[in-house]
């Protein structure tokens, strides 16, 4: 049976949720970095086996399509209630359906072509189910629980992470599945691992579907007559372009403070394999054991620095309520930057695990506190709306690392991949910089009767109550 969730009796007196109801809302998370997991650690090695040179720009097809799908999809979820579905959880399923279709599809593509574009299919169907559940925190959780509400989400990407990119070498080491193929062929193991994640990422979305129940709107007349005349495809594109430019003030100092973010992410996704098969393996033959052997290990090290933040996640409500949340993602994304920096000096695999270790703490970071700082922000009535326009401080950076990190590798680097993640370094440590600047209203302590993240009201994953 479906964990029950009765109605507050306004916006403003959401009930405290348990630990199992916060789990519950949480757990398609697992799925859904499953499937992102996989097309990190392995779509670079895809290209790359198909004859892919242009690696930054092939990664363009996701982002583009990104930036119009993450706010239309959060404006229609705004605008959709079902007594039965509720509010965002149809586009979880509908999502999660075309994500298990794309992964099952990936590792069996034969042309360059096919990759990039079944990459886009991949990358939207992702995103359908991802940012509504962004926004149901903010739906279902009191401000005293969102930042545990997107702690746990992390969590569960960290161990959706860590599963989904090692299984390309549990496949090769544990069950003896070939890890090379011939040219242009993927190679069995990682199309084993596609696989497992597609199964994974309906079952585990499906499991949020079953088991949440979202609250009705407050006033369902005026809730029909406000979608009557806002809803439609057209509507969610204008409306999505002119939020930019009435963001609150929060949103707009984080919307920097992502853009570096991520932009040192995308270079470390897009270049860690070709760095590291080149800088530490010494090879740039897709098709030898030896560069499989690195790009399987890259794996393992994006299996450790998710499994990192899945720890780190639990911690970051201790280091707030210690400094602030502002401070908190600066230590954070430092340690980042300096994991990336750390791979030019590195010689041996192992240590690069090491390197793997503070790019984690960032990442735990970066999925948690900046949507935490930014709820808070957001008026309740457009919280999916906002959430997809945020998206768009993901995308822009991830289309700068396609039109530039390219340019900066092959001109600048002359080839020298590891470059390209020094950079990505150093972007990371600005990010953090700038987090000092945001004006994040719950960062301040407020009155014992309104806790924050930094009250010692403040609530942590494993303090909630462990009742249904």
């Amino acid at each position: 049976m479906a964990t029950s969730v009765a109605a507050p009796a306004s916006t403003r007196e959401k009930p405290r949720l348990s630990f199992w109801q916060i789990w519950n809302m949480s757990f398609g998370f697992l799925g859904i970095q499953f499937g992102f997991a996989l097309q990190n650690a392995n779509v670079s090695r895809i290209f790359e086996t198909l004859g892919g040179t242009e690696i930054a720009l092939y990664w363009l097809a996701a982002p583009l399509t990104g930036m119009l799908v993450q706010p239309i999809i959060g404006y229609m979820s705004d605008r959709t209630w079902s007594p039965k579905w509720g509010r965002r959880r149809p586009f979880f399923l509908v999502g999660a359906v075309l994500a298990s279709f794309a992964l099952l599809v990936m590792p069996n593509v034969t042309a360059l072509w096919m990759a990039v574009g079944m990459l886009w299919i991949m990358d939207s169907s992702i995103n359908i189910s991802m940012e509504p559940f962004r926004a149901l925190v903010g739906d279902l959780l009191p401000a005293s629980q969102r930042t545990t509400g997107f702690a746990a989400q992390t969590f569960f990407i960290g161990i959706g992470a860590v599963v989904a990119s090692s299984l390309p070498w549990m496949f090769t080491n544990w069950f003896d599945v070939p890890n090379t193929a011939p040219a242009g062929e993927i190679p069995p193991s990682v199309k084993y691992a596609f696989y497992i994640g597609g199964i994974v990422f309906f079952l585990a979305v499906l499991w949020t579907v079953i088991r949440t129940r979202e609250y009705p709107p407050e006033n369902l007349a005026e809730f029909e007559e406000e979608k009557r005349r806002t809803s439609g495809f057209l509507n969610g594109i204008r409306e999505s372009f002119a939020g930019i430019a009435h963001m609150p003030k929060t949103m707009s100092q984080l919307a920097i403070v992502q853009f570096f973010s991520w932009l040192a992410l995308f270079s470390m996704w897009i270049y860690t394999t070709p760095a590291v098969t080149s800088h530490i393996y010494h090879t740039s033959d897709a098709t030898s054991k030896l560069y499989n052997e690195g790009a399987d290990w890259v794996g393992i090290c994006f299996a450790v620095y998710n499994g990192v933040s899945a720890i780190a996640a639990l911690l970051l409500p201790a280091i707030a309520r210690a400094t602030s949340r502002r401070v908190t993602h600066l230590i954070c994304l430092t340690a980042g930057g300096l994991g990336l920096i750390s791979i030019y000096f590195i010689q041996d695999p192992n240590m690069l695990l090491l390197s793997m270790v503070g790019v984690g703490i960032a990442w735990a970071s970066i999925l948690s506190v900046p949507y935490a700082m930014l709820a808070g922000a957001l008026p309740a009535n457009k919280m999916g709306y906002y959430m997809g326009v945020f998206n768009f401080f993901i995308v822009i950076p991830q289309v700068v690392a396609g039109l530039i990190l390219g340019f900066f590798t092959k001109t600048v680097f002359h080839g020298e991949s590891v470059y390209t993640l020094v950079l990505g370094g150093c972007s990371m440590i600005i990010a953090g910089l700038l987090t000092l600047r945001v004006n994040d209203t719950d960062d301040i302590r407020l009155p014992e009767e309104q806790p924050t993240l930094d009250n010692p009201a403040y609530d942590s994953p494993m303090q909630t109550n462990p009742r249904v």
